[in-house]
């Protein structure tokens, strides 16, 4: 058995603080998720790289912000989702470590080409979908290469056999997992016998009792990989970690609609209001981080990267600029937590720094409020990326037409929040802090220029 830390890094999707059974009013239970919060530690002000999943997942597996990736958006068939070949993966540098690596699960950062495979970019096995989402009974799966229809099991059941196969074929060598549950995003799908009680309760609308339903069944499939830890003995030395690649997705109408309780944030999945990119993180390692406590320090996806690697005594890349930092000191209690700029930003197809972006500096925050013209999707580029998750045979390229031509009126004023006083963001402080706003704003536009000219730097081609 290897003395080196496994790492196990479940990041499911779309997903709140509000969906944990402990952080919740009673209306689920998440057993496993409630003792990973007793045993772990449970951070309080933790952030994903952006409000959408493929970008966000760039960054994780990066040290690195999403448009220096490449992947800035979700929209496959245009390949804004995909991660540059030149990205050196969190994969990577643990494979030549001599780390068995595997996927399992959701990729969503290159549906289309090899290169973009994730046999390419650093994991030995792969297990899963490359886009977006999946359904979970028609399901279609890739096994290292090969193509395997569904054979009637509920998809996250799937995964979590995979996860617990995956652990008991490594168990004597170092190993890295990253489990990449699918649930609860859309479509909104679960066992019969899960949704019944929501339904009888009559407390949530359909959409609601069938999300809960999602993630109480992805929740017992999180116990079985603990208990399969806990009997392969690779419990205390297997840095684990739990989290979600953005906040909880809020939409639909009537029986339909998705809103939920999620601690009071302001916004959701698509937003970098608070209910957008703050999203729950546990670390269990009893080997090497005392556990059962909470941490208020300001940690965001990029600081897992070097974090993890010098955990483990993996060297970090060279010539490689990381926007991370490595957190596990903050976390022991070795000094005080960082002070440093984050950024986020995100619209549809080409980047615009006046929509839909943020700045966190110390408690302040400065966001720059979505503009609704430039969230719009072209009707066919919707069209494409539904048919990649039935009919993928059918496209072997990339949709290279011009992006759509759109009318995107004046930006709405910034708006500027102190989180240590007001975490739900309720205050819009600008006006009374005019300097302050005007220095943020600097600060982000400069953030914007750097990250966009090393995107547009990218020399992949189609």
């Amino acid at each position: 058995m290897s003395s080196r830390p496994n790492i196990l890094f479940i990041l499911v999707d779309d997903m709140g603080y509000g969906d944990f059974g402990v952080f919740n009013d009673g209306s689920l239970r998440t057993p496993a998720l409630d003792r990973l919060v007793s045993e772990g530690v449970c951070l309080t002000q933790h952030y994903s790289a952006s409000c959408v999943c493929a970008p966000a997942r760039a960054a994780l597996l990066t040290g690195r912000y999403p448009h220096r990736t490449g992947a800035i958006d979700t929209l496959e068939g245009r390949g804004l989702d995909r991660l540059a070949l030149r990205e050196v993966t969190f994969a990577d540098v643990l494979k030549r470590e001599g780390y068995v690596t595997g996927l399992i699960g959701k990729w969503h950062l290159g549906a289309l080409d090899p290169r973009y495979h994730p046999n390419a970019r650093g994991f030995d096995e792969f297990v899963g979908f490359r886009g977006g989402w999946q359904d979970y009974y028609l399901w279609r799966l890739g096994y290292n290469g090969k193509i395997y229809r569904s054979d009637g099991r509920y998809l996250t059941d799937v995964f979590t056999e995979e996860a617990v196969q995956f652990i008991r074929r490594h168990r004597k060598e170092p190993f890295f997992l990253h489990l990449t549950y699918n649930a609860p995003h859309f479509p909104f799908q679960a066992p019969e016998e899960e949704v019944e009680p929501f339904l009888e309760e009559g407390k949530f609308t359909k959409a609601v009792s069938l999300l809960y339903a999602m993630i109480q069944r992805m929740d017992k499939g999180v116990g079985r990989i603990l208990e399969e830890l806990k009997r392969q003995g690779l419990e205390e030395n297997t840095i684990l970690l739990f989290s979600s690649d953005n906040g909880p997705q809020f939409g639909g109408q009537g029986e339909m609609c998705t809103a939920r309780y999620n601690c009071g944030f302001n916004g959701a999945k698509g937003s970098v209001y608070e209910g957008g990119i703050r999203v729950p993180l546990i670390v269990r390692w009893p080997a090497g981080l005392d556990g059962g406590r909470y941490f208020d320090g300001l940690v965001h996806f990029t600081d897992w990267f070097p974090t993890l690697l010098q955990a483990v005594g993996a060297p970090l890349p060279k010539d490689v600029a990381l926007d991370g930092h490595d957190v596990l000191p903050i976390l022991r209690g070795e000094g005080d937590p960082l002070d440093v700029p984050r950024f986020w930003q995100w619209n549809r197809y080409t980047p615009l720094v006046t929509c839909n972006a943020a700045m966190r500096d110390g408690p302040w925050k400065l966001v720059r409020p979505r503009i609704d013209e430039a969230l719009e999707v072209a009707g066919e580029d919707l069209a494409v990326d539904r048919a990649l998750k039935y009919m993928p045979e059918r496209y072997n390229r990339l949709t290279l037409t011009p992006e759509p031509r759109r009318e995107v009126p004046p930006p709405p004023p910034p708006e500027l929040y102190n989180l240590e006083q007001d975490p739900l963001e309720q205050h819009n402080l600008a006006s009374e802090q005019p300097e302050r706003v005007a220095r943020m704003l600097c600060a982000l536009e400069s953030w914007f220029e750097e990250v966009e000219a090393e995107r547009r730097s990218i020399q992949d081609t189609f």
